[in-house]
């Protein structure tokens, strides 16, 4: 018999298919290696964008500290205090620090919010109404403003003269607190006031840089930025109240004149000094101060005696408007008068920069009224030295000037600074902001207040990103 012939090793092919699956172990063995290798390249590649942003960071953060040493500067070597620096006397936008860059982010008051670039600089905080001593038929024109918020506004700072509010509320709230019943510190204690949603206190401006951002909800499609009461609000604006002028002479208070009262003797004596006897009696006059003396009839003759007749006036405008004085001639003597000794007058709206939503609740809610003064300092920018110039503004809007008589409302000055420093460290990275407000009146500038904005994502606008960041050669 033939010996049967074997099917296992030595057939032809058989060595190859072991070969071929060598190779094949050996090529998952070299793709998991590169694989492994990519991965640990990838990782030490985040780790080093990390790392990068890590120290653009921290160089962002003394951008800040930068923008802040160098306001601080700047407002200390203003030549006259109370003045609101013109925004092209000082650096506001990509600011070098090192190989850092910092933007002051500002507002423009005199024209309407709508979508687009921003404004740098900084806000004064007076160009707001101040949360501690606005009156409630003020209060209640803001825009988003509600009856019960503005009762719970008043209730929350103490005072009694609102609308009112439930305090329970506040009891059954989760956790429980109390209504303050004190003043206002901080404008983010609204946040804590009963019925202050988020929509009500940032509107569409959800990361509160003053412009309609293109991820930002406009609400009512008009296309403008419709802010919330955050944006009109303070708690930080006075001002001093020295009690002589600049030549050290002793201010006069027009609050009331009675007889022949030292001020009245004193306001004689100013406006003879600065516009001559004869113009000074017309003012007299036309205020309707009492002479010196008067001559008082009796039963044989005459015989002069002293009048005891009490003139009040209720704000210097009211003052101004009842004198008949120039502009020009009010200018000159408005750092000599006042209406209170107190060391600090709190609270004062200045209307050469508040906003015309600010203004109107300044007027009585008349909207048109407020644009009309907007639209007159923008025409009359060197002509607004004294508050003199709202009379011209207003000589249309009898009422809306009534009501603006009615208080010391209003100033030209401002003594405290809101600065929106948002910063990029080099090459655009290591993003940054931190809102600071400086406080001006006791002659030295300080830093009152410190907020990290930076959760609140890019405030910078597309503008910035396009011309900054891409030329950076970053996304």
């Amino acid at each position: 018999m033939k010996p049967r012939f074997s099917m296992q090793a030595g057939l032809p092919g058989n060595g190859v298919r072991e070969r071929g699956s060598t190779f094949i172990i050996v090529l998952w063995i070299a793709f998991g290696l590169v694989s492994l290798a990519l991965y640990f390249a990838s990782s030490m590649s985040f780790e080093l964008r990390a790392s990068d942003n890590r120290v653009s960071a921290l160089a962002a953060d003394e951008a800040i500290d930068g923008a802040a040493r160098y306001i601080t500067s700047m407002l200390g070597n203003l030549g006259t205090n109370g003045l609101v620096p013109d925004v092209t006397t000082y650096s506001n936008a990509a600011v070098p620090v090192g190989e850092s860059h910092f933007w002051l982010i500002g507002r423009d008051t005199n024209n309407p919010v709508s979508a687009g670039r921003l404004c740098f600089g900084l806000v004064p905080e007076n160009s707001k109404l101040n949360l501690n001593t606005v009156r409630s038929n003020q209060l209640i024109w803001l825009p988003r403003m509600t009856l019960d918020l503005a009762g719970a506004i008043l209730d929350w700072r103490g005072s009694s003269n609102g609308p009112g509010t439930s305090l329970s509320s506040y009891a059954m709230s989760q956790p429980a607190y109390q209504c303050k019943g004190a003043p206002f510190e901080t404008v983010d204690e609204l946040r804590l006031v009963e019925g202050s949603y988020m929509d009500i206190l940032v509107g569409e401006d959800a990361n509160r840089n003053g412009v309609l951002d293109p991820d930002e909800n406009d609400d009512n499609k008009n296309g403008m930025l419709d802010p919330g009461l955050l944006e009109y609000v303070t708690v930080y604006s006075r001002e001093p109240n020295p009690s002589t002028n600049s030549d050290g002479e002793t201010r006069i208070n027009i609050s009331s004149f009675t007889g022949t009262s030292s001020a009245t003797t004193q306001l004689r004596s100013l406006l003879s000094t600065n516009f001559g006897a004869t113009r000074a009696a017309e003012i007299i006059q036309a205020l309707g101060l009492p002479s010196a003396t008067t001559s008082v009839g009796t039963g044989r003759g005459t015989s002069a005696a002293t009048t005891t007749t009490t003139v009040r006036f209720t704000s210097p405008l009211q003052f101004y408007v009842r004198s008949k004085m120039t502009v020009d001639e009010f200018a000159e003597i408005a750092g000599d008068i006042m209406m209170t000794s107190t060391n600090l007058i709190k609270g004062r709206v200045n209307v050469n920069m508040a906003s015309a939503p600010v203004l109107a609740c300044l007027l009585g809610g008349d909207f048109d009224a407020a644009q009309a003064m907007v639209d007159y300092r923008s025409a009359n920018s060197g002509d607004l030295t004294s508050i003199a110039w709202v009379s011209d503004a207003l000589q249309n809007y009898p009422d809306a000037l009534t009501a603006l008589e009615a208080g010391d409302y209003i100033t030209t000055q401002s003594y405290q600074f809101t600065a929106d420093v948002a910063a990029l460290g080099p090459n655009g990275r290591g993003y940054r902001r931190v809102k600071f407000v400086f406080d001006t009146s006791s002659g030295t500038p300080q830093i009152i207040y410190r907020q990290d904005l930076s959760h609140l994502g890019w405030a910078l606008g597309n503008n910035v990103r396009q011309t900054w960041l891409l030329a950076k050669g970053t996304q």
